[in-house]
Formats: C-alpha cells, structure tokens, sequence
C-alpha cells in the first residue's frame, strides 16, 4: 500500500488554518510545511512564495459576499447582518489581511482585493455620476465597523442588540447605496 502524497490542497488547507491563527509575520514556510507533513521545499514549489501563498488563501469566495445578491433597497441591513453573524473563515481572512497589511506585497495585494471584492462588486449595482465614491464611503463604512468589533473589540458595541446594531448600521450603509437626496 502507498502513503497518498501531499498535494497542492493539503499545503493549502495548511496555510487556511495557520494565517488566521498566528498572522502572516509570525507563520513561516517551514510551519506551513509542517503542518501540511510535507518539505518545505514543496511549498515553495508549488507557490513560488509565502507572500503569494498567503494572496491565494487569504480571500472570500463569491457565495461569502452577498453584494450582489438581494434587492439593492435591502442590501443595508441585509450586509450588516452577513458583517454580525459572519463565521469565523470570514473573521480571520479579515483579520489576517489587516494584520499583514504592511508586508512587502501585501498592501498593494490588499487594495486590489478590497476593489475586487467589496467596491467594484458594490459599484455595479450602483447609478449615479457618484457611485464610485458611494461605493468606496460604503466600504470604508463596513471596514470600520469591522475594525470596531475585530480589532479594537469594542465591547459595548459587541453587547449592543444585533437588531438594533442591523437597524442603524444598516441604514447607514443604505443611505450611502441608496442616497435619499
């Protein structure tokens, strides 16, 4: 009988678990090879690097970003309440971008995934001559609550009624989606 070589999705699944856990900084090829039982050599091979590894994993499939789902009229509270209840796949890609935000690679990488899954996904379900801008107000709307609730922890937000938080923040997003004037 014949041990099943490593592939490629092991090393991947390897790397899923360990970027949200430790941070980019703090995992290394060797842990990510270690994990996936595999040389270290291997991932390098199949990646070319840690940074590319890390751009590959590190992201939110369509069916975990409801942009363009649902009425545009609804889609305020419905992102917030996806942003509340988001499990914790979403959770840690978020956090492990924001954390290796200032790796060499990373920063530029980063804006182009906030382009490509938040502002250009919004932008077109938006009319106007401002939807860009509305575009980008919403996304910088969304990273701050994030930011609020992931990073800093704000604990009275995180205690506040899900309903309530859903209600208001939403209506916010909305306005922005949806200007009124």
């Amino acid at each position: 009988m014949t041990a099943r070589r490593p592939s490629r999705e092991t090393i991947r699944e390897a790397a899923e678990r360990l970027f949200p856990e430790r941070g980019y900084a703090a995992t290394s090829v060797r842990d990510i090879a270690s994990e996936a039982g595999v040389d270290a050599a291997l991932v390098i091979r199949h990646f070319g690097s840690k940074e590319s590894l890390f751009l590959q994993v590190m992201h939110l499939d369509e069916q975990e970003q409801p942009l363009l789902d649902g009425p545009i009229e609804t889609l305020g509270e419905r992102f917030i309440d996806f942003v509340l209840t988001a499990d914790d796949r979403v959770r840690g890609v978020f956090l492990a971008l924001l954390r290796a935000s200032d790796a060499e690679g990373v920063g530029p990488r980063l804006r182009e995934a906030h382009d490509e899954y938040f502002v250009r996904p919004l932008l077109t379900r938006l009319d106007g001559p401002d939807a860009e801008l509305r575009a980008r107000l919403a996304a910088s709307l969304v990273g701050g609550l994030l930011y609020s609730l992931w990073v800093v922890g704000d604990d009275a937000l995180a205690a506040a009624n899900p309903h309530t938080l859903v209600t208001r923040y939403g209506a916010l997003l909305q306005e922005l989606v949806t200007p009124t004037r």
